[in-house]
């Protein structure tokens, strides 16, 4: 299977310049049991460069996001949260998730030099996609909230969150390209058939 990885410009993700080429991205939702993260960080979508809509609202600006691209993968992220989100982790953290559910919609935009364009290279589509918390071989979770403030971006205070989210048992899809044109979609996760009696 081909990996699917990109380390994204943080700067950029939070204050994007028009001259710039540089890989961004965003966790544009996220749910992790019954607990809605808010979308509280503007940023620019690289697509709508000078459009009116071009500003959005996210949960997370991405550092980091990878997918060893089979079905039964986790995708792995590394993000930056606002000081609300960041307590709504914490909180997570240092409480018992019994229920390690996660919905969550994501895109990192590329740039294509031929097209002299930014494009989704890695999404789900505006889709919500329905995963689980992932686990070690020690039983911890995939989820981890830095307490102190990062320091790439110092307005808005920001603060490290790393996130392993293996698929439900469901066919889901991941989207992908590698140009403005080039697109293609892959699957994650497996439907079960429900024991037939």
């Amino acid at each position: 299977m081909a990996k699917t990885e990109f380390t994204c410009n943080v700067s950029h993700g939070f204050n994007f310049q028009k001259d710039t080429q540089e890989i961004v991205g965003h966790i544009t939702s996220l749910k992790i049991g019954t607990t809605e993260y808010g979308k509280d960080l503007a940023v620019q979508d690289p697509t709508k460069i000078g459009d009116d809509k071009g500003k959005v609202k996210v949960v997370g600006v991405l550092s980091y996001i990878s997918w060893n691209g089979g079905y039964a993968d986790p995708v792995l992220f590394d993000c930056r949260l606002s000081i609300k989100n960041k307590q709504t982790a914490a909180l997570q953290q240092h409480t018992t998730l019994s229920n390690t559910n996660v919905e969550m919609s994501f895109i990192v935009y590329d740039y294509d030099p031929l097209s002299e364009s930014f494009y989704p290279a890695f999404h789900t589509n505006t889709q919500t996609v329905k995963g689980l918390l992932m686990k070690d071989s020690a039983g911890a979770l995939g989820f981890q909230i830095e307490m102190a403030q990062a320091q790439e971006v110092e307005s808005p205070k920001n603060f490290v969150f790393s996130l392993g989210v293996l698929p439900q048992e469901t066919e889901q899809e991941l989207h992908l390209a590698v140009s403005n044109s080039d697109k293609f979609v892959k699957k994650w996760g497996v439907t079960v058939a429900a024991d037939s009696k």
